[in-house]
């Protein structure tokens, strides 16, 4: 959905909103302009359903001339009823005027559907005000769609405008700025740092690489998964950890009775592997990259700091050194400026620059931050 659609959904479901909050109120200053309150309307709305459902269900049998049982249980069906409604109902002379309509002079005599038809036609009045209730629920549960629909638009418009903000800062940025004095050291950096770490993987034992993940583990701006602690424990305790982690899975990979010639624990190793192998094969130097395009001068000084210490012990002087060079360019006043410009260079697509570049996504940021305005007062307004 585009910017128009969002703004129009909103704006639909805000019209929606003060539409249905409109009919409740004309629904109310109808009842108002009949001198009843809610609770006298639902007890004439109810006394009607109640004597009308009697009605229905009667009728046949007490119409019936061969059916003087329907025609009691009828007559008592009724009277129960009747007698149940409070003696202020309102429109009490309707309920007597029906009753009066489906009463027999005498045994020789039984009702028919007209009698019925009358009864029904003695309660409209009480009727007026059943349909009355009936509007007020119906409007009711409509303006609580209207409400839901409205909360929804208020979270898509949030997050349309979030979205809009997010173009209108990139749009800001100086795509003329320097961007290789930065990307040139991080590409090097991470190129480095990543045959740095295959030929640690490769050389050093399974103890010693382990051990390096798990300190890098816990450390705040390295995103490593630390070893699961019976799979330390294990390289740190056993002969196999003496092999580099590579051949360390292979071995897992022989018959046990061709591991026992390599270590004293086939089956304790091919354990320890089988439930970890996934873990071992996805350790990469991905955590240890400087990202692209960079995060703000304060936290990439604060995860160099880290790196510095971390990237040493895999022993390329080279990257620490390039490390050293990125960690000083954060300090730069030009660094901002670059940073922000490689954010649009890497983010921006051509037919965002062209919006942006032709007014439209500030001129939808103006109507879209309008439209939430409109919305929230009207929900505001419209709270019950």
């Amino acid at each position: 959905m585009n910017d128009a659609d969002v703004i129009a959904t909103a704006a639909a479901a805000t019209e929606d909103l003060r539409a249905t909050a409109a009919r409740i109120e004309r629904l109310r200053s109808e009842l108002a302009d009949e001198g009843l309150d809610r609770e006298e309307l639902e007890t004439v709305a109810d006394a009607y359903r109640s004597v009308e459902a009697v009605l229905d269900r009667w009728e046949e049998r007490a119409t019936d001339w061969d059916d003087f049982e329907g025609y009691v249980k009828f007559r008592n069906d009724l009277a129960e009823t009747l007698e149940s409604i409070p003696d202020d109902v309102p429109e009490r002379d309707a309920f007597v005027d029906a009753d009066d309509c489906v009463k027999t002079g005498g045994v020789s005599k039984s009702l028919r559907s007209g009698d019925f038809d009358a009864a029904r036609e003695a309660l409209a009045p009480a009727r007026r005000y059943a349909g009355l209730r009936a509007d007020l629920e119906s409007a009711s549960e409509k303006h609580r769609a209207a409400k839901r629909r409205a909360g929804e638009q208020r979270r898509a418009l949030r997050e349309r405008i979030r979205t809009l903000e997010r173009l209108a800062e990139l749009g800001e940025a100086d795509l003329g700025a320097p961007i290789d004095r930065l990307h040139g050291p991080i590409e090097a950096y991470n190129a480095r740092v990543a045959e740095a770490f295959e030929t640690f993987r490769r050389e050093a034992t399974a103890e010693t690489f382990l051990e390096f993940v798990d300190g890098a583990a816990h450390t705040p701006f390295v995103d490593y998964e630390a070893p699961p602690a019976e799979l330390l424990e294990y390289v740190r305790s056993r002969d196999a950890g003496e092999y580099p982690i590579e051949k360390f899975l292979e071995y897992a990979t022989y018959s046990p009775s061709k591991l026992t010639h390599y270590v004293d624990d086939a089956d304790l190793l091919k354990r320890r592997v089988a439930t970890n192998r996934t873990y071992l094969e996805r350790l990469s130097a991905e955590p240890l990259n400087v990202e692209w395009p960079p995060e703000t001068a304060e936290r990439l000084r604060f995860r160099i700091d880290e790196l510095v210490g971390i990237v040493g012990r895999l022993g390329d002087e080279t990257a620490v050194a390039t490390l050293r060079e990125i960690r000083s360019l954060t300090r730069d006043d030009e660094y901002e400026r670059i940073r922000r410009a490689a954010r649009a260079a890497e983010e921006l697509t051509e037919k965002q620059q062209e919006r942006l570049e032709r007014g439209e996504v500030e001129e939808a940021l103006g109507t879209a931050r309008e439209a939430l305005e409109t919305l929230e007062s009207s929900l505001d307004e419209h709270t019950d």
